[in-house]
């Protein structure tokens, strides 16, 4: 009996950062184990939003594929591959949106919330609109059972799911799978300070950041701000350090530092320091990984350049049967 497909991507418009490890990639390294899984590097998808500076892309495709393969992502196990690579990807895309109703696209929650939050950019345009139609593409073109999503995600993997349901119904023929969601519990991990981690905030600390940065950055992070002495007690939930230490701290370790905060026995720039610490050893298989792969970036790109050729005969194959069903093409 053959395995249920997984599908997922990230967008090629930057570093890694630990929020993706635990938000995505840890979990994608599990479902290898059980599921299909297509892994993609999503470089169009940088472009609706970075269309005007396009110079990082390239290095950033480089950047993920080595972070995806130190983690653990196996070319063995899972297709690992590069969305510009399946130009099938444009081509379905590009069909979709023929059929995919204006108000569908506006009705998008993030949408609105992006444009709000990125105010130096231009992002009036049809790739950033009609980016869901995109996603959808990728997702159904490899007929994928499941998609790995958070909780905020959801509205978009609905949209895809819609725009199916409204293709089976105007050609009469059922050609895709409609995707279903794979919600799994990840660990939500602010950003240095205080907000959500995010590359455009500036407050990531990166899978690829050596221990010196990562001192540096963990000595920026924000504490319980009522704690303006060395001898003043503190509450470690509302500092920004503890959520880490309870990720990346021994269990044990956490609560002498729970109780050292409360007590005043242990000040800010110690706990810092032991986070520190315990970050930069929770990283160090990674740094060992990265500097041997960052030495070969030609067979790097070889393993996504002969995963993009795998799964292109996937695409094709789809992009066949849906040419049928809309009598198009020779």
């Amino acid at each position: 009996m053959s395995k249920k497909r997984v599908l997922s991507g990230m967008q090629a418009s930057g570093k890694l950062h630990l929020g993706n490890l635990l938000g995505a990639l840890q979990n994608w390294k599990e479902l290898q184990n059980d599921f299909e899984c297509f892994y993609f590097i999503a470089d169009w998808h940088a472009l609706s939003t970075n269309y005007e500076d396009t110079h990082e892309i390239k290095s950033n495709i480089f950047e993920i594929a080595v972070d995806w393969l130190c983690v653990g992502l196996d070319p063995n196990k899972s297709n690992l591959f590069i969305q510009s690579l399946v130009p099938e990807h444009a081509e379905l895309h590009l069909l979709l949106s023929m059929i995919t109703p204006i108000p569908w696209l506006e009705r998008n929650p993030t949408y609105k919330e992006k444009q709000e939050e990125i105010k130096n950019r231009d992002l009036a345009t049809y790739g950033f609109l009609g980016y869901p139609v995109l996603q959808s593409a990728d997702i159904i073109i490899y007929k994928a059972n499941f998609v790995p999503v958070g909780i905020d995600q959801l509205p978009h993997l609905e949209l895809t799911r819609e725009i199916v349901r409204r293709f089976h119904h105007i050609y009469g023929k059922k050609v895709f799978v409609e995707p279903e969601a794979k919600l799994s519990k990840v660990s939500k991990l602010p950003g240095i300070d205080g907000r959500k981690m995010s590359k455009s905030y500036n407050n990531a600390i990166y899978l690829s950041d050596p221990p010196s940065e990562i001192e540096k950055k963990v000595a920026m992070m924000l504490t319980d701000p009522q704690r303006a002495r060395r001898t003043d007690r503190g509450d470690p939930e509302v500092s920004t350090v503890y959520q880490y230490h309870k990720i990346f701290t021994p269990k044990g370790q956490v609560a002498e530092i729970a109780k050292g905060c409360r007590t005043a026995s242990i000040g800010c720039t110690e706990c810092k320091g032991i986070l520190a610490k315990n970050l930069i050893e929770f990283l160090r298989p990674y740094y060992e990984k990265r500097e041997k792969l960052c030495k070969k970036p030609k067979k790097v790109m070889e393993i996504f350049e002969q995963g993009s050729i795998k799964v292109r005969k996937e695409a094709q194959k789809t992009m066949e049967q849906v040419k049928e069903a809309m009598k198009i093409g020779l």
